[in-house]
């Protein structure tokens, strides 16, 4: 499980201020304040393989010897359900972690709100040791006037997978641009296959991540160079106008309005599903003798010749709560250092944003994620697009009840691109402020 399975409720700055009566009683994981404790704690969502990963986080986390005055710590998982409550009341009661795991751009709006600590430090002291080996771009979207929001961990990369035993099956290859796309669906759709497989219901944001992938694939995205909002344009349009031919075609299933990330998994599994957008660890939910059947394709061309998608950067942040801010900072710098257990396990399906972790035996024999990283990752951008730098608006933006009306609205297919893209406009300015 990972946060595209969960339902991201936004919320603007003045509904974040009215949370704080509430705090209390909505805080759900119910901690004391982590002043004067003897340890400091770090939450952390259930990222990767769900339990696995937790579980293999759990045991490095209890590896962690503190040095000098520097305090130990504990581990909290946390679920994606309600995360923005729980991080919004915790943040209202100053009941906050010391250090945390958390959705891509939370770390943008409490670094404006004043309740997180900038990472500037944790980086000079990579720089120092000669250990800042972190991929190219990925420090710089951490970057705010306010300094580094927070240290990024992993990266979300949107890719195109499909099952080649079915596109043999139909007759055809992989797409190469989105008319071959569309000629591909439509065989896949002749023996009952869906050609792009989507999952909008209550808990989850995959239908949003892959709308949000085309968008950018044809230049557009849902903001302008400025940072202001700018859904309505002649590119978005137009791949509004994409996805309602694959929906006219029976291309995309009309299942998908209603559909969880747990759905769409197991279509992909059971083999009703032949291509869509996932992350680059589709495959791990595959049994080990089916994976090969899994391949990621090139980025596609829209019919504009542009090629992209979609990426979220995985933070880590550090609270102001902590009881030692330098504790905080060495013991995430330790974690930065020691994570690469995750892939070597096999328990984290998200791109590694470190070059001593994307260089591991097991990942630079890994044909998909080689490919991801070489060919997708340098195409893609955040749904902040076309926007210079994250900031924090995106965090209502991202997943919030808007998104999930656009979402339905594309897979009903029964309104006019532009009009879909209008309602949109109207209900993001209500949030963006």
């Amino acid at each position: 499980m990972n946060e595209s399975n969960a339902r991201r409720s936004g919320m603007n700055r003045r509904a974040f201020l009215a949370s704080t009566a509430a705090a209390a009683t909505a805080m759900t994981v119910g901690q004391k304040a982590a002043f004067g404790a003897e340890e400091i704690k770090f939450w952390d969502m259930v990222w990767g393989t769900g339990a696995t990963y937790t579980a293999a986080a759990k045991e490095l986390v209890g590896s962690y010897q503190p040095s000098g005055d520097n305090l130990g710590v504990r581990y909290q998982s946390i679920p994606w359900a309600n995360w923005y409550q729980t991080f919004t009341s915790a943040a209202a009661s100053r009941t906050t972690p010391a250090v945390s795991s958390g959705a891509a751009f939370l770390p943008f709006y409490f670094i404006e709100q004043g309740v997180i600590a900038p990472a500037d430090d944790v980086v000079a002291g990579f720089d120092k040791s000669g250990t800042n080996d972190f991929l190219p771009g990925v420090l710089d979207a951490m970057k705010t006037d306010k300094g580094y929001a927070a240290m990024p961990w992993s990266m979300d990369l949107r890719v195109i997978w499909v099952r080649k035993s079915l596109l043999e099956k139909a007759g055809v290859e992989a797409p190469t641009d989105w008319q071959s796309f569309i000629k591909v669906g439509e065989a896949l759709k002749k023996i009952d296959v869906v050609g792009l497989g989507l999952a909008d219901g209550s808990t989850t944001t995959d239908g949003q991540h892959s709308v949000s992938a085309l968008m950018i694939n044809n230049g557009g995205g849902l903001f302008a160079t400025d940072g202001t909002l700018d859904c309505v344009t002649d590119r978005n349009i137009e791949t509004l106008d994409f996805l309602n031919e694959l929906v006219r075609k029976g291309i995309i299933d009309p299942y998908a309005a209603s559909y969880t990330s747990d759905n769409v998994t197991r279509d992909w599994l059971s083999g009703r599903v032949g291509m869509g957008f996932g992350q680059t660890g589709l495959d791990k939910n595959f049994p080990a003798d089916q994976r090969s059947d899994l391949t990621v394709i090139s980025p596609i061309k829209s019919t504009r010749g542009d090629k992209g998608t979609v990426y979220y950067i995985n933070p880590l942040m550090m609270f102001k709560t902590t009881a030692s801010q330098p504790s905080s900072e060495a013991f995430l710098t330790w974690y930065l250092d020691n994570m690469k257990v995750f892939w070597e396990k096999g328990v984290a399906i998200d791109v590694p944003v470190r070059k001593s972790i994307a260089e591991l035996p097991n990942l630079k024999q890994n044909a998909n994620l080689q490919k991801s990283i070489a060919e997708w990752q340098p195409v893609g951008k955040t749904i902040g697009a076309q926007a210079p730098r994250p900031f924090g608006a995106l965090n209502a933006v991202d997943g919030g009840g808007a998104g999930a009306a656009f979402i339905q609205q594309i897979i009903e297919g029964k309104t006019a691109s532009k009009q879909i893209l209008e309602t949109l406009q109207t209900a993001l300015e209500k949030v963006v402020k």
